[in-house]
């Protein structure tokens, strides 16, 4: 996410994502992926901008999550798309835990 102002939104426990894995939170009408990886927590669209693919569902591997329908490569730091089919990146949104609170950051309005 860009230099935006974002307010917090407390979408779950940070201990319902597991390690190298990702879950998906409704989040005020999105599909949010938060991926769990031993630096930290991600988050990121859960939508392929390629297809619309769920990304969540793609195989992770360091920081790069990959579409299972065509392959495109997403940093799940930025969301940036890193291969094609994909040439859009997908939205990225900061995430903060508390204890084992897990928030996302979504723009302000």
């Amino acid at each position: 996410m860009s230099q935006v102002a974002a307010r917090f939104v407390r979408v779950g426990h940070a201990s319902d994502v597991p390690e190298g894995r990702a879950e998906v939170f409704d989040v005020e009408d999105r599909k949010i992926a938060v991926f769990r990886v031993p630096d930290g927590f991600y988050a990121i669209e859960d939508i392929c901008t390629h297809d619309g693919g769920p990304l969540a569902e793609g195989e992770l591997e360091d920081h790069e999550v990959i579409c299972p329908r065509h392959g495109s490569r997403f940093d799940i730091r930025t969301g940036e798309a890193l291969n094609p089919p994909a040439v859009s990146p997908v939205e990225s949104y900061p995430v903060r835990v508390e204890g084992n609170e897990l928030y996302i950051g979504l723009p302000e309005s």
